[in-house]
């Protein structure tokens, strides 16, 4: 037993996993012993939708931080996403081929995230910087510079409604569709990070990318794959915040690139590269979204609550540098 359990902490980004699920359980507790409407049914299923959002992205920027890179082009790819598909859909293009265009469009971006990265070895803050003002500005452009009408003028009560169902105020097994749609993306990348040759190329090129290219690792195929499942992501997360507000907002997504990160890092992923899980993903995202519901229930202002959440991270980040660097746990430090 004993070793079995040393054999699961030896897994890359476990320990991070299961700190966030520590810290998650505590936070929740102690919210909801502040205020029980913390435990009702009603809140916790507004929980799981409104995490499924941060679980998306964080996927995606997970995928691409494991290869020692960022996505700084998240937020503006959901905002795109958002605008296209609402702005297709009030002109009367079936639901359907709104959504494949939105899609392709996003996986272009990301496409192009990938070349710029990986084929040219341009720094990624720099080319998704780039790239995170182009999709911005297809957000703008696609409906003159104006937010969208409601879907449903154009489309019908009837389809508008099972769009909105599909993506958000739908509900299956009492659960809303979003948490299934974000849990259904979350098991099927889990496997291919955690069983597939795809997973163990990511983390050979995050954990040591010369000696990756040595071992015959594709490095530009690998970058641009995690590119497409950023902007796969993204997209998703368009078309929910769409369904949320059944228009297109051309500021939606405004800052997810940094959620995204949060709910990684916070889960262990590390934003060095070659070590996480999803599985720590899902608990950072649940963590940070149960945080943020309980100081709203107990009104803590939202200039609380950011400060709070970047603590957090920070702390995240310098706990994976010290762990990294020998500093902690270290057997000089013991004596």
């Amino acid at each position: 037993m004993k070793n079995k359990v040393k054999e699961i902490l030896r897994i890359r980004g476990m320990r991070g996993a299961i700190t966030a699920f520590v810290g998650l359980v505590i936070i929740y507790v102690v919210f909801g012993c502040i205020n029980d409407k913390v435990f009702s049914l009603q809140n916790n299923l507004n929980l799981l939708r409104s995490m499924a959002k941060y679980l998306l992205i964080g996927i995606g920027q997970s995928f691409v931080m494991i290869t020692g890179n960022i996505d700084l082009s998240i937020g503006s790819v959901v905002g795109m996403s958002a605008m296209v598909t609402a702005s297709l859909m009030t002109r009367g293009v079936p639901i359907v081929v709104a959504l494949l265009v939105s899609l392709i469009i996003g996986l272009v971006i990301g496409y192009i995230n990938g070349e710029l990265v990986g084929k040219f070895q341009m720094p990624p803050f720099i080319a998704t910087l780039g790239t995170m003002f182009v999709a911005r500005g297809i957000a703008y452009l696609v409906n003159g510079n104006r937010n969208t009408d409601n879907i449903a003028s154009a489309l019908g009560k009837s389809q508008g409604k099972l769009f909105q169902d599909a993506f958000y105020y739908g509900k299956i097994l009492g659960i809303y569709t979003t948490f299934w749609i974000a849990f259904l993306i979350f098991l099927i990348f889990s496997f291919i990070l955690g069983k597939t040759k795809v997973g163990r190329h990511i983390y050979a090129v995050g954990s040591n990318k010369e000696a990756s290219r040595l071992s015959g690792v594709d490095i530009v195929s690998v970058v641009k794959k995690t590119y497409l499942i950023s902007a796969f992501c993204s997209v998703i997360v368009g078309f929910i915040l769409c369904a949320q507000a059944g228009m297109g907002n051309m500021e939606a997504g405004n800052m997810y690139e940094m959620y995204g990160v949060a709910a990684g890092v916070i889960g262990g992923v590390s934003p060095l590269g070659g070590s996480g899980l999803l599985l720590g993903t899902f608990q950072g995202a649940l963590l940070w979204q149960t945080l943020e519901n309980g100081l709203n229930m107990v009104g803590a202002q939202v200039g609380i609550q950011r400060i709070v959440i970047g603590v957090i991270v920070v702390l995240a980040v310098l706990m994976d540098v010290l762990v990294r660097s020998g500093n902690v746990f270290s057997k000089k430090n013991k004596k």
